[in-house]
């Protein structure tokens, strides 16, 4: 999937000409292209509230990140689970009205997960980082910062706030970025968490040397169609390249059912990367516990 970083540069505007040229590719080509394109203006203002020099500080000054990577490896359940705080989407609106962060969080570190992700993106997921900064005070289960991060402002964001791990896509980074940023992220005890859709952006991260987390997501971000189809396909080209290196592969989104975690499990997966199947039901919790068989 092609992603451009920015739109095209405006129209010149003549005042001595009655009309006015169209640029093409103006709009953005999908829903991915176009929350890059507005983090380049969010980035820019949060750099105008807070240097990157006063956030790697307070980022250095954090407590110390747990163990991302060994709680997924460690995991109560086969496969582990990320379950994600997540309160709205794109595509499919508001989730639950009810929104309590802190209380699906705790849901979730009570019955089962390994680890939990949390939606940061204010604008199209109704996140916020000051979610993560909270379940941080009230769990001790390690985090997944989920941010469409295009610079290193935001891994830095993301650590001062109390996450663990970071989602770096591979869609929207070039393969220097995918070096540069996973390097930062370790450099902070953290995890990069590398997300491919396709089998093209699969071998540009097997080849990023420092990557250990890859995770496959099985929902088409053109389309939003999910398809457990897909982790199997990518695994039966570079499983092997998997076990050879010790990787491990988390899947993402379309698991609804038991049956779904076994079969994911059963084309390589070691972990599962799991939100709106948890997020609508009344007790998450409890949801949880009956995905992983354990209800």
């Amino acid at each position: 999937m092609e992603i451009r970083r920015r739109p095209p540069n405006p129209a010149v505007h003549v005042s001595s000409l009655t009309f006015q040229v169209k640029v093409p590719g103006a709009s953005p080509s999908h829903i991915l292209e176009e929350i890059v394109w507005y983090k380049e203006r969010e980035v820019a203002a949060w750099r105008e509230q807070v240097s990157l020099q006063q956030l790697r500080q307070q980022a250095m000054a954090a407590p110390a990140a747990r163990d991302f990577l060994g709680a997924l490896r460690q995991g109560p359940t086969r496969p582990a689970v990320i379950a994600e705080v997540k309160k709205a989407s794109p595509s499919k609106g508001l989730f639950r009205e009810d929104f309590d962060p802190v209380a699906i969080a705790q849901a979730y570190a009570a019955n089962g997960a390994a680890c939990i992700s949390v939606l940061t993106d204010e604008k199209f997921f109704q996140g916020g980082f000051e979610n993560l900064r909270r379940i941080r005070e009230a769990v001790e289960i390690p985090l997944l910062c989920k941010e469409f991060v295009i610079y290193p402002y935001q891994i830095y964001k993301a650590r001062a706030h109390g996450a663990d791990a970071v989602l770096l896509i591979a869609a929207i980074l070039s393969d220097q970025d995918l070096s540069y940023f996973t390097k930062i992220i370790h450099s902070l005890g953290m995890t990069a968490l590398v997300e491919v859709h396709s089998q093209e952006e699969l071998e540009r991260v097997l080849a990023v040397e420092e990557i250990t987390l890859i995770g496959i997501n099985n929902r088409n971000l053109k389309t939003f169609v999910t398809d457990l189809g897909v982790t199997e396909h990518l695994m039966r080209r570079h499983g092997e390249t998997f076990r050879q290196r010790d990787l491990l592969l988390v899947s993402e989104s379309g698991m609804v059912t038991w049956d779904d975690l076994q079969r994911v499990e059963a084309a390589g997966a070691g972990a599962v990367l799991v939100g709106e199947t948890l997020v609508r039901q009344d007790d998450p919790g409890l949801a949880l516990q009956q995905l992983t068989g354990r209800a």
